[in-house]
């Protein structure tokens, strides 16, 4: 009796929250579509090109186009400040989002990154403020954040590599969690320029979390071979 109690009891809390899951769109299986670049000018300037392209579903229902760039300072190889802009469009009309609405978004940061290796690890470690000016429906923000991402690359051979980080968001206004992002990859050197990465991400915001798919790709340029 008891044991049948407690199946049932465990039924009852799965039913529950997988109903929470559908009310909010935590179910779904989501995917992000990615571009990443650095173009070199001279030995200290590059310029950070990024585009990305989120879908609540694997290939439709549109989330979020992301669309960013900056000025690189090359401090030396294993150091690099950039201030840059960024600007957002939101749709969160997909299923109950908690805090998702339609938005415009435009965003100025500043970034250090810092590199290391210990063996055949690659470490990252990037620190980053971003202001944020919001428009909504109803309302026009700003809002403040800090950002710091711990990466971790391991080369499996010339073509083939391992990479994950973990990425904590701080709001420098109340609440001061925002959010969380822990992923893991596997990517392929198709040239010394150009590679490609396949990855899960787990998006978690207070008391719900995201699972997404990564599809990235990184195609740096260097103009200083043009100049030469």
């Amino acid at each position: 009796m008891i044991t049948r109690n407690l199946f049932l009891l465990v039924v009852l809390l799965v039913t529950i929250n997988f109903s929470n899951a559908q009310n909010n769109g935590e179910n779904e299986l989501g995917a992000w579509y990615m571009y990443f670049g650095t173009n070199r000018i001279t030995d200290k300037l590059s310029i950070h090109s990024e585009a990305q392209f989120r879908f609540y579903e694997v290939t439709n229902t549109f989330n979020q186009l992301l669309l960013r760039t900056g000025v690189n300072y090359h401090i030396n190889d294993k150091a690099i400040a950039t201030a840059g802009y960024g600007f957002i469009s939101t749709d969160g009309s997909f299923d109950d989002i908690p805090g998702e609405e339609n938005a415009k978004e435009h965003r100025i940061f500043e970034q250090f990154i810092l590199k290391n290796n210990v063996g055949k690890f690659k470490f990252e470690h990037r620190y980053r403020l971003e202001q944020r000016f919001i428009s909504t429906l109803t309302d026009d923000f700003t809002e403040h954040r800090a950002r710091y991402r711990l990466q971790l690359t391991y080369p499996i051979n010339d073509h083939w590599f391992l990479n994950a980080y973990d990425e904590v968001f701080i709001n420098l206004q109340e609440p001061l969690f925002g959010q969380n992002r822990l992923y893991g990859a596997i990517g392929y050197n198709v040239k010394s320029n150009f590679s490609i990465q396949l990855g899960y991400l787990k998006n978690h915001f207070t008391g719900v979390n995201y699972d997404r798919l990564q599809l990235g790709v990184i195609y740096n340029t260097d103009f200083r071979k043009k100049n030469q």
